[in-house]
């Protein structure tokens, strides 16, 4: 029988819902164990992933009122934003918006997304103000200082992604690596958190629409509409919700061949209404196609795979032995990393590693290029056809994360089955 949406926010309120991760769906249907129609209300789905659409709207105070007239330019921790729209004439405030690809002036390989975590993180950022009369303004403020903070998504959660693979003669610098991409067809990078994706899962958007409630990054959000580039082959979705209510676990930077970009995590609920909503959540890694295209664009295909080849029985996470580390004199895993999790240096009169596991976002990129193989890594490898040649592909950078993906999943299982969330 089909059902209601006022009728399933009926049965978490009376705590009679049921409710399950797309992890452990998934899991009962690879192990014969499918879940009946009749015993699912709500499929949780999430994804984690460098979303480069994403902006931070803020109201900042920076000095007293009638310290300035207008604002002309604004840096954040040596990062520029938009001034306005609002002018704030002799408030001593700014609105003004950040881009989470917006690069650093001062800091390399610092940018928007490094800057809103360290925000959530409760660390001090710097102001630079430049008004319309050429005087700099200079102060310091936090995130619970900040009037206003609310980020929008203006394209995010994809449906669709692309693996990307080097054929051509010289290396490639490009926001699809988390370096330059070497030349030698025989690594690959992807994105896409494959069958536990919202829109993977309603691919058609029967319930993933306006106005839905969600989870970004943490804090309870909405569906402001489909995003830009959105179309009903590769769709995505414009978000929004308050930075202030974010877990920094869930949002950061990752540096790139082009400099640093942001990722974000969602998570949204599929009402299971009806059996066709319910069949579309059957899809598997298997099921879903990933076009390999040239790194030298999206519009240069080369073959196709599948997320089961990308993620099923791959490692999450690297193992780490500090004791195997050779001292290089430039650590390759500290240079590489795109989230900053490792640090190169000297303690107790010795080269070491130091490797922040929280900040970690299992790319593999350590894995690839630490020299003295302090990080071991199972990011698999697959085998494409080009040109009727086999080529074998190791998969080296990941820009998707399904252990941050997995954790906003079952962080919103939580809250729904708790009563806090409604859909």
């Amino acid at each position: 029988m089909p059902r209601t949406i006022e009728e399933i926010n009926q049965k978490i309120q009376e705590g009679d819902v049921q409710v399950y991760s797309a992890l452990d769906f998934k899991q009962a249907i690879k192990n014969d164990e499918t879940i009946p129609f009749e015993e699912v209300d709500i499929v949780t789905c999430g994804t984690c992933g460098v979303m480069s659409g994403t902006s931070a709207i803020f109201n900042i105070i920076v000095d007293e009122p009638g310290s300035f007239k207008k604002a002309k330019r604004v840096f954040l921790n040596g990062i520029e934003a938009q001034v306005g729209p609002c002018p704030n004439e002799w408030l001593g405030s700014i609105d003004c918006i950040l881009n989470g690809t917006a690069h650093s002036k001062d800091i390399e390989g610092y940018g928007g997304g490094f800057l809103i975590h360290d925000l959530l993180k409760g660390r001090e950022i710097d102001i630079e103000v430049e008004d319309i009369d050429g005087k700099i303004i200079k102060s310091k403020t936090t995130l619970d200082e900040i009037v206003t903070a609310q980020m929008i998504g203006t394209r995010n959660a994809f449906k669709n992604y692309t693996a990307f693979v080097n054929p051509g003669d010289n290396p490639v610098s490009s926001i699809f690596y988390a370096k330059e991409m070497e030349t030698g067809f025989d690594k690959i990078s992807f994105s896409g958190c494959g069958d536990i994706n919202p829109l993977q899962n309603d691919p058609n958007r029967i319930v993933i629409n306006q106005g839905m409630n969600i989870l970004l990054n943490g804090a309870e959000g909405l569906v402001l509409g489909q995003g830009t580039r959105s179309s009903n082959e590769k769709p995505n979705l414009m978000l929004s919700a308050n930075i202030k209510e974010m877990d920094s676990h869930y949002v950061g930077g990752y540096k790139t061949g082009l400099g640093p970009e942001i990722y974000d995590s969602v998570a949204i609920p599929i009402p299971v209404l009806n059996e066709e909503i319910y069949n579309n959540l059957l899809v598997l890694n298997e099921d879903i196609p990933i076009p390999v295209s040239d790194i030298h664009g999206r519009h240069l295909p080369i073959s196709q795979t599948d997320y089961a080849k990308l993620w099923d029985n791959h490692s999450k996470r690297p193992k780490y032995d500090e004791d195997k580390c050779i001292a290089c004199v430039e650590c390759f895993a500290e240079k590489y990393c795109p989230t900053n999790a490792i640090k190169h240096m000297i303690k107790n009169n010795k080269i070491s590693i130091e490797f922040n596991s929280s900040e970690c976002f299992g790319c593999g990129v350590c894995a690839e290029y630490c020299v003295g193989n302090v990080f071991i890594m199972n990011t698999g490898s697959l085998t494409i056809n080009h040109e009727n040649t086999n080529h074998n592909l190791k998969i080296t950078s990941r820009q998707s994360d399904k252990v941050r993906a997995s954790d906003i999943i079952n962080e919103l299982n939580d809250k729904i089955l708790s009563g806090d969330f409604k859909l």
